[in-house]
């Protein structure tokens, strides 16, 4: 089973303006980043171990003042406001100059602090919270939150890179398009947006750390989305994921997809966090099934026990789980599962094969957000292993997802993504430059998976290197329909009229 990533140590600055109609200054990051692409969250980022030779004043201790350099300095990096003791007696040309040098390399944040004879005092900032990455994660992150006022005279801005934008908006706006499905929040953003939205007082601290999450336990409820709830569970996966994604959508009524976990432990605790929803008055609908794999099963005769609700799936999927549990009904493609709210949720069902024969994926009408299962995940790569994967269909479904209006991607592993017509272009290329470099592997003479796998997937680790096999032969597969290559005797040769 392989081990979650260990947290590294980070810190984020929620950035206020206009006490009497407070802002926020939030970021949208871009949708090329591995780490939370197309999400909206405030500025920060990891600890650096320069961070320790900067002196804080009024810090608790030493690892509280490395958070505040660490907060400071990300804050000047990413938005260029500068929180400093007199900061406000600063040229802001020169400190524009300086951020440019910081950025560039050419000069250290500890430099920037003596040229401008500036000190750093934790007494302006005050704390927010402490949030640790969920490990499902593939990166993760113990982060330190802190609130603070833009200085006079000072303005944010980002510069394009790793962040596309950066707004000021009222925390009861930002909720507002979050429940509208406009943007993604991760847990503490969201969270930390609906404390302030109640007002910012004297207990915002209080309130800010009234839950268990904000003081470093772990996270296992995610609603990056309004009513799509994501609460991932232990299975024995294939690295680098630990963890399979278990979503429940909708409120008033609900469906759960892929109950995952075939260990006990993880099974009460989903049935227990089921069981909150329905004290509320929350009713569960049926349990909905992306394919038939163990990782995404093992936990289904559980839960439908537990709860005495169907189980429904593709029409294949009950031939392949066997007497595991049985599939009650069946789901049509392109079937609309319509969930009741103030502002319904419509599932569509769309038939996506090429990792399974029976996969499905679920796609969010409203908010554009599709549950992808295995088609696209937020971590590693979706193994293609014939006879079960075809990489023609796994290369068909991608382009058929491509075509849908979508905003965000709910994978089976990983941490959900924005920039989902980014992420679904990125699986093609990369598929298919695999596939290019194969073919050429085969016309250099390599006729033999496990020659093309040396050969090609120089960039993954000998140990996965029998995983890749199977992807190797998944693309020779296609390859030898599309006729390019063909089979003789256990090798593979190039055909000779189509080698470029």
């Amino acid at each position: 089973m392989t081990t979650p990533a260990k947290p590294k140590d980070a810190a984020s600055v929620v950035l206020l303006r206009s006490s009497k109609d407070p802002n926020i200054y939030w970021v949208k990051r871009a949708d090329s980043l591995v780490f939370m692409p197309g999400v909206n969250a405030f500025p920060g980022g990891q600890r650096d171990t320069s961070d320790g030779e900067i002196p804080v004043l009024n810090a608790e201790s030493p690892e509280a003042a490395q958070m505040v350099v660490c907060a400071v300095r990300e804050l000047f990096e990413e938005t260029g406001v500068l929180i400093a003791k007199a900061v406000e007696h600063a040229d802001r040309e020169q400190l524009a100059n300086l951020r440019q040098e910081l950025l560039k390399g050419n000069r250290s944040f500890k430099s920037i602090l003596m040229a401008t004879g500036l000190s750093l005092d934790a007494s302006m900032f005050t704390p927010a919270g402490r949030w640790v990455t969920p490990p499902f994660a593939p990166r993760r992150f113990d982060t330190w939150f802190f609130l603070t006022w833009l200085p006079e005279n000072q303005t944010a801005e980002i510069i394009p890179g790793e962040l596309v934008k950066g707004e000021w908006i009222r925390p009861e706006k930002a909720l507002e398009d979050w429940e509208n499905g406009q943007v993604l929040l991760a847990p503490p953003t969201l969270h930390i947006i609906r404390t302030l939205a109640e007002g910012i007082d004297s207990d915002i601290t209080a309130r800010l750390m009234s839950i268990p999450e904000a003081t470093g336990s772990i996270v296992r409820r995610i609603e990056m989305h309004d009513g799509m709830l994501l609460f991932p569970v232990l299975t024995p996966t294939l690295p680098p994921a630990t963890h399979t994604n278990c979503y429940i959508i909708g409120k008033e009524e609900f469906v759960i997809i892929d109950p995952a976990s075939p260990y006990e432990e993880e099974q009460t605790q989903l049935a227990k966090f089921i069981d909150s929803l329905i004290a509320t008055g929350q009713r569960p609908r049926e349990i909905l099934l992306t394919h038939f794999h163990p990782d995404h099963v093992g936990g289904v005769a559980a839960l439908k026990k537990h709860l005495n609700i169907p189980v429904r799936a593709h029409p294949l999927t009950q031939e392949k789980v066997g007497e595991l549990f049985q599939i009650d009904s069946i789901i049509a493609d392109n079937e609309i599962i319509l969930l009741p709210g103030k502002k319904p949720w419509r599932l569509r069902a769309i038939y996506t094969p090429g990792h399974a024969q029976d996969h499905i994926c679920f796609f969010e009408e409203r908010t554009g957000a599709l549950v992808s299962g295995d088609l696209i995940v937020g971590m590693g790569t979706v193994v293609i292993d014939p006879p079960e994967g075809n990489m023609r269909n796994y290369l068909d479904s991608l382009s058929k997802v491509g075509e849908l209006p979508l905003t965000a991607l709910f994978g089976a592993h990983g941490a959900p993504m924005g920039g989902a017509h980014f992420k679904v272009q990125q699986y093609i290329s990369h598929r298919l430059l695999r596939e290019t470099n194969i073919l050429k592997s085969v016309e250099k003479g390599f006729t033999t998976i496990p020659e093309i796998v040396k050969a090609v997937y120089t960039d993954v680790p000998e140990k996965m290197h029998k995983l890749a096999e199977r992807s190797v032969l998944a693309h020779l597969e296609k390859l030898t329909l599309d006729g390019r290559v063909s089979l003789e005797q256990g090798h593979y040769k190039a055909l000779s009229s189509l080698i470029s």
